[in-house]
Formats: C-alpha cells, sequence, structure tokens
C-alpha cells in the first residue's frame, strides 16, 4: 500500500482513493510568462513520480493541470501588475502571443524530463464563465464583498478554519497588519476572487461579468478548474511549497464554502530546489524574481543530458530541499552516463524466458510505498544493475526486465538508451590491462591500482578471475 504525506495531517498515511481504482490528481501548472527553470521543473519531477507510482500500484489516474494566463499577479496580496502584462511589454508581444509561446515551451520541458502529460489542460482564460459562476455561488452564500474600483474579495473571517492547512496564526497576521497595507480589504488574509480593470485603460485580457469588467484572481481558476474537471471531491492536490501559505490555503477556502463539505483528500508539496545567493548570503529558492534561475536550455548549452537532471533530482526526496550545484550535477551527469554504458548492454542479452527479479523489485517497491523514497529506490535500481558488490548475481537479460519494470516509475528511458561510445580505444584497454598484470607480477601494487582508477575513470571496470583479468563498461 502507497503511505504518502499528507500536508493537511502533517503525517504519513495509507492511500485510499475517493473512487475505487481511479484517482484523481490535480497540479498546479505554469503561469505561462517565461520559461520554467529548473526549480519550477522539479516539483513537476515531484509529481511524475507520484504519478507513475500510482499507476505502477494499479490506480488509474485523471490528471488535470492548468495554465494560468490570466490573473496571476505579481505580488501575493492581490497588488501589482498580472504576470502576463509583464511578460507581454518585456518582449513586446500581446499577452495571448507570450501565453501561447511559453505555455508550448513548457511543454517542450516536460518531454524533455520524461515527464507525462496530463489527462487534461485546462487554460484559465478559457473558462471564465465558469469562474464567474463559481464567484456567484460564493455571493449569494455571503462570502464576499465589493471594494469600488478595486474588485471582488473573499470574506476569510467568515471562516473559522481559514488558514488550516498552512497551521496560519490568522489572528497574529490581522493584528500585525497596518492600515495602509489593506488597501479597502475587510481583514489582510482576504483575497481577490475578480479585479476590475483599470477605468482609465483597456487590458488586453478582460471580460464581463456581474460587477464590471474584469479578470479572476489566480485562486479561483484553480478552484474552477478542479471542480469541473475531477467533480467536487478531489483524491489528490498538488504543488509546490510556495503554494502553501496563500493559493492553497485560499482555494481550500472558497472551494469549500462553496461546496459545503471537505474538497480534497490528500495535499502533497514539492520543496524548493535552492540556489547560491553569494558568498556570505544564506541560499534560497529559485526563482524568476530573484534573477538567479536556471533552464533547461542552460543545462543543454553546458553539456549536460536532461534526463541527469531527473537523475539529479530523484537522489533528494520530494519534501527535502535539493541545493542546485554545478558539482552536484556533474556527479549525477557522471551516474547517468554510467547506466547507459550498462543498460544497452544488458538488453542485448535478453532472453525470452528472462522475468525481473522478484527481491530488486520487492525493495523498489518497498521505497515507493515509504512516501516515495526516491534516494532509496534508486539505491534498489543500482543493486538490480549486478554492479553492487554484495548479494547474489543474475543474468544480464533478467537484471535488465528488472530495471525497465523500475523505470516505469524512474522515467530515466532504458528501453530506449543508446549505447555511448568507449571513451578508450579496446586495444588501449587491453594494453593497459597487460601492463597492469606486469606491476602486479612485480608486486608494485601501486603501479596496479592507479591502471585500475584510470580505467575507472574511463567507464571501464576490471574483474580478476582464475581464468584472467576481464574488463566490461561500468
Amino acid at each position: 500500500m502507497l503511505r504518502l504525506y499528507n500536508t493537511m495531517t502533517r503525517s504519513v498515511e495509507g492511500f485510499t482513493p475517493i473512487r475505487g481504482k481511479t484517482v484523481g490528481m490535480y497540479t498546479c501548472g505554469p503561469t505561462v510568462y517565461d520559461y520554467a527553470h529548473t526549480g519550477n521543473l522539479r516539483t513537476y519531477l515531484f509529481e511524475d513520480v507520484l504519478k507513475r507510482a500510482l499507476i505502477a500500484s494499479g490506480y488509474r489516474v485523471k490528471h488535470v493541470m492548468n495554465i494560468t494566463d490570466v490573473g496571476h499577479l505579481v505580488s501575493d496580496a492581490d497588488e501589482g501588475e498580472d504576470k502576463m502584462v509583464v511578460g507581454a511589454r518585456r518582449e513586446g508581444k500581446t499577452a495571448w502571443e507570450i501565453a501561447e509561446f511559453y505555455t508550448q515551451a513548457f511543454r517542450r520541458d516536460l518531454a524533455r524530463l520524461n515527464i507525462i502529460e496530463p489527462d487534461v489542460w485546462c487554460k484559465a482564460t478559457d473558462h471564465i464563465p465558469e469562474q464567474i459562476e463559481l464567484i456567484r455561488r460564493l455571493q449569494e452564500k455571503g462570502f464576499t464583498y465589493v471594494i469600488d474600483g478595486d474588485g471582488v474579495y473573499f470574506d476569510t473571517s467568515k471562516l473559522s478554519d481559514y488558514g488550516r492547512l498552512a497551521r496560519l496564526d490568522v489572528a497574529g497576521l490581522r493584528a500585525g497588519a497596518r492600515v495602509e497595507m489593506v488597501s479597502g480589504k475587510r481583514n489582510v488574509t482576504d483575497f481577490a476572487l475578480w479585479k476590475f480593470s483599470p477605468k482609465d485603460a483597456k487590458r488586453q485580457m478582460e471580460w464581463p461579468s456581474l460587477w464590471g469588467v474584469g479578470f479572476p484572481g489566480w485562486h479561483i481558476e484553480c478552484s474552477t478548474m478542479a471542480m469541473k474537471y475531477l467533480g467536487e471531491r478531489v483524491d489528490i492536490h498538488c504543488g509546490g511549497v510556495d503554494h502553501l501559505n496563500v493559493h492553497h490555503t485560499n482555494e481550500i477556502a472558497q472551494s469549500e464554502s462553496a461546496l459545503g463539505h471537505k474538497w480534497v483528500n490528500w495535499w502533497m508539496h514539492g520543496e524548493f530546489l535552492t540556489f547560491p545567493a553569494g558568498e556570505g548570503n544564506q541560499a534560497a529558492k529559485m526563482s524568476k524574481s530573484a534573477g538567479g534561475f536556471v533552464t533547461l536550455d542552460t543545462l543543454e548549452q553546458k553539456g549536460y543530458d536532461l534526463l541527469a537532471y531527473r537523475y539529479f533530482c530523484l537522489n533528494a526526496h520530494y519534501r527535502q530541499q535539493l541545493a542546485f550545484a554545478w558539482v552536484a550535477l556533474d556527479a549525477a551527469q557522471n551516474a547517468y552516463s554510467r547506466l547507459k554504458r550498462i543498460v544497452p548492454g544488458l538488453r542485448a542479452r535478453v532472453r525470452p524466458a528472462d522475468e525481473p527479479i522478484e527481491e530488486h523489485l520487492a525493495a523498489f517497491r518497498a521505497a515507493l510505498e515509504d512516501d516515495l523514497n526516491m534516494p532509496q529506490a534508486l539505491a534498489a535500481m543500482w543493486a538490480a544493475t549486478g554492479r553492487v558488490k554484495k548479494g547474489k548475481r543474475y543474468s544480464p537479460g533478467r537484471e535488465y526486465k528488472t530495471l525497465v519494470e523500475m523505470d516505469r516509475v524512474l522515467g530515466l528511458g532504458f528501453d530506449r538508451m543508446r549505447e555511448e561510445a568507449l571513451a578508450i580505444p579496446e586495444v588501449e584497454i587491453r594494453k593497459l590491462i597487460d601492463q597492469r598484470s606486469a606491476a602486479r607480477k612485480a608486486r608494485d601494487f601501486a603501479r596496479a591500482d592507479a591502471i585500475r582508477k584510470q580505467l575507472a575513470e574511463k567507464g571501464i571496470a576490471l574483474e580478476d578471475t582464475p581464468a584472467g583479468t576481464v574488463w566490461r563498461r561500468g
């Protein structure tokens, strides 16, 4: 049984879907005003592993992801410009053109990281009538008020448990709020459901509504689309940990107020990819607003295999922060290159009767069931390659079948890996082996060890057998 951490309860619990073997999963998608960076993509990799683990456990997953192409303001306090407007001005294009360009860029990034696309893509701008209707329902129930010249707001004081997901000290927030920060809001935690267009300017993205011409707030978009495609009760809702205090907290408030019952069973959040802020400064999350971020194009330009970045992310638990460092990425690249030397050779020796090795699969499944413990799952994967010194060796074909089964979740592309060319010619390998044998015969073990290390750095492993020294990749 999969055991998953539920942010709402702050505990790891056995997962059971609402509807038999079908899982409804909503993941917060990108705001398409710029390229996704590797920090953003770490969250989507975690969600991909979760989805793959559910499928491998026998569940059918209906996965819905939104595209925020309007309404995400640069401030969580419902102040500042729409990020789409900022992107349009930066590039001299329309907001619609910016949205389309970066939506396609995001989809390419998912493909390059072998992330399975959602079953449903839903754009905020395609669901304006549904968002207006949800706001109307909240108005009928008495949860809204209007600030003239600003917008329609949700009144969080109507809820006794507002902020329970994030464990917010709402009383403390209210007591600490300065009057000038409230901007007409009744409570510092109130949030916009619908923002009015400026009276002296026409926005590129605006729509008529019951309250006036404007555009939706960011939070109402996700609630509306999740309800439309997954119904009134959702199994799992995911996102980055930065969504916890505001976005997901507000989604819960408006959704459960409209529905009158619990909305989501499992809330799951991926931790930050941190980026060094400079000498003497504390590392911070990788973000576009801070100016320090790395895209997949940057990694490719530096010669990295993008699936090596996927491997890099698998080395940390999704609930732990992961520090981005080039030396760490180098290590992931080396490990992934080693797999590319090992896996094709195993595949070439598969026999029709070969079956996966159950003891390795059991260890792998146990890691997955322990709240997606991917570092432990990778350890089980390496054990299955037969390159771990301890333990029993199996036939290459069985090892390959085991790796392919694991790759249903790992997503490292074992079934299509091509053998990398040797970094050193075979004739040179033989020559160095002969030199090492001569050194050992002369009891010059330091020289013999140096040759072994030299070959290992080129991806060649030596094994001393009664019949002599043999070499292999990896």
